[in-house]
C-alpha cells in the first residue's frame, strides 16, 4: 500500500502563478522560465541558466522583480558597433550640431567601435568598459591605427622605436562621455536596462593650461592691430572675450552704437556641407547684451564707413551679407583665415605664440587682476553657471587673495610696528575698476 505525500510536500513544490518554471535539462543544467515586462509594454518569456535549480532560480526572481519595479528586459541582440551607427546616422545627427556630430562620429570609428564594437549590447557590463579605456589609455596610437606604418619614412614601431604617443585625459573623457551618450538613449528606448558607462569613473581631467597677455602684451597687441582692416575685431575681442564665432557672426542690426551696447544672438561656424554658417549661441546664456567700450564704438564707426567704400569699389560683386566682419566683397570670414590674421599680428609685435581663444582668457583675467567681480565676467562673457568662471580662473585671483590677505595683516598688525609690503616688482596694488 502506498502512503501519500503530506500535503505540506506538496504546497511546498508547487509554485504560484507568474514565478515561472524550473527544471533540468539533459545536460544536467538546471533551467528556469517566466514572463517578465518587455519595450512596449508587452511581455516576454525569458529562459536563464545555471548549475544548480537554486542558481536559476534566483536569476529568473531578479528579472521577475526587476519586472515588477516596471523596468523592462533588454531587447538589444546586435552588437555595439550596430547600435552606435544607428544611434549617430537616426539620432545624433537630428540632435547635435553638425561638427559634433562629425567629432562623435570619428570618436565612434576611432576608439569605439575597433575597441568594444564586437561587444553585445545587452551584454556589455561596466568591466568590459573599465578594461578597455585602461588599454587605450596605455596603448601607443601610432601603432594601434597604423599611423606609422603609412608614413614614409616610419619613426615609431615600424622601427623598433615607440615614440609613446598616448591618448590626453581630455581625450579620453571625451571618448567615455560619447560612450555614456550612446548608451543613455539606449537605455531611453528601453534596448537596456541601465547604462553601465555611468558606472565607470574615469576622474576628472585637469583643464588645459592657457597663457594670457599681461597688460603689457596686450597693448603691443593693440599697438600691432593698427591699420589692420580687421582691427575693430581685435579690438572687441580683447576688450569683450567675445568668442571667435560670436564676433563673426555679429550682424549690424545687432549693434547699438549710439547706445554703446551689442546684443549677441548667433555663432558662425563652418560646416562641411553649407561652408560658414550662422548656428544659434553656444548655450542660451551665451545669447546675451554687452555693454561696448567707447575706443570699440569709434573703431566700429569708422569701419562701418570703410565697408561703405568697400561696397562702392566692388559693384555687383558685392554679396551685401549683412555682417559686420567680411571679406572685401561682404562674404563671411571662415575662424581659418582670421587665425591666420591673428598669427601675422602676433609676429608682427614679436609676441608668443598663443590661440585666438586666449584673447578671451586674457580679457577676463585682466578684468579678474582690476577687481571686476566674477558675476560681471560671468555676464560678459556668457557662462552659463558662475561656477564655470571662477572654476576656469581660479589660479587666476591668487593676487586677489594675497591682497585681501594683507588688508588683514595690516589690520591685526601692532601700531608701533612700520608697514611694510613685500617688493615683487608687480604692478601696484589693485583697486576695483567701475564697468561700463
Amino acid at each position: 500500500m502506498t502512503t501519500a505525500r503530506p500535503a505540506s510536500s506538496r504546497r511546498s513544490r508547487t509554485r504560484a502563478n507568474c514565478d515561472g518554471t524550473v527544471y533540468q535539462r539533459k545536460d544536467s543544467r538546471w533551467e528556469a522560465a517566466g514572463y517578465v515586462l518587455a519595450p512596449g509594454n508587452t511581455r516576454k518569456r525569458v529562459h536563464v541558466c545555471g548549475t544548480t535549480g537554486k542558481d536559476a532560480l534566483t536569476k529568473l526572481t531578479e528579472k521577475i522583480a526587476a519586472s515588477n519595479r516596471g523596468i523592462p528586459v533588454p531587447s538589444a541582440q546586435g552588437s555595439l558597433a550596430a547600435y552606435l551607427t544607428y544611434w549617430l546616422e537616426n539620432v545624433a545627427v537630428h540632435q547635435l550640431r553638425e561638427n559634433t556630430h562629425t567629432r562623435y562620429t570619428a570618436v565612434a570609428r576611432l576608439y569605439l567601435i575597433p575597441g568594444l564594437g564586437r561587444k553585445k549590447l545587452a551584454k556589455l557590463a561596466a568591466k568590459d568598459i573599465r578594461t578597455w579605456l585602461n588599454q587605450l589609455r596605455t596603448t601607443c596610437q601610432c601603432c594601434a591605427r597604423g599611423i606609422d606604418t603609412g608614413r614614409d619614412e616610419p619613426r615609431c614601431c615600424a622601427v623598433g622605436s615607440c615614440c609613446s604617443k598616448r591618448l590626453s585625459p581630455l581625450t579620453l573623457a571625451y571618448v567615455h562621455s560619447v560612450l555614456k551618450s550612446a548608451l543613455e538613449h539606449a537605455v531611453r528606448e528601453e534596448e537596456i536596462p541601465r547604462n553601465v558607462a555611468r558606472n565607470v569613473l574615469t576622474g576628472t581631467p585637469r583643464p588645459r593650461r592657457f597663457e594670457p597677455l599681461t597688460a603689457e602684451e596686450a597693448r603691443e597687441f593693440l599697438a600691432a592691430t593698427s591699420g589692420h582692416r580687421l582691427q575693430p575685431l581685435f579690438e572687441l575681442a580683447l576688450h569683450t572675450g567675445l568668442r571667435k564665432g560670436e564676433l563673426l557672426g555679429l550682424r549690424w542690426e545687432d549693434l547699438d552704437l549710439t547706445g554703446g551696447t551689442a546684443s549677441i544672438r548667433r555663432t558662425l561656424q563652418r560646416t562641411n556641407t553649407t561652408g560658414p554658417t550662422a548656428l544659434p549661441t553656444k548655450t542660451q546664456s551665451s545669447e546675451r547684451r554687452i555693454a561696448l567700450p567707447t575706443t570699440c564704438l569709434r573703431s566700429l564707426e569708422q569701419h562701418r564707413n570703410r565697408q561703405r567704400q568697400e561696397r562702392e569699389a566692388a559693384g555687383n560683386s558685392w554679396q551685401d551679407s549683412g555682417y559686420v566682419f567680411t571679406r572685401l566683397n561682404d562674404a563671411p570670414i571662415e575662424g581659418a583665415t582670421l587665425t591666420r590674421h591673428f598669427n601675422t599680428l602676433l609676429r608682427r609685435a614679436t609676441l608668443r605664440r598663443i590661440r585666438f581663444h586666449d584673447l578671451r582668457h586674457s580679457a577676463a583675467t585682466l578684468l579678474l587682476g582690476q577687481g571686476v567681480e566674477l558675476v560681471v565676467i560671468k555676464e560678459l562673457l556668457g557662462h552659463a553657471h558662475i561656477d564655470v568662471t571662477a572654476t576656469v580662473y581660479a589660479h587666476v585671483r591668487l593676487r586677489l587673495q594675497r591682497d585681501a590677505i594683507d588688508l588683514l595683516g595690516t589690520a591685526l598688525r601692532n601700531p608701533a610696528q612700520p608697514a611694510a609690503r613685500p617688493d615683487d616688482g608687480d604692478e601696484p596694488p589693485l583697486c576695483a575698476a567701475p564697468v561700463r
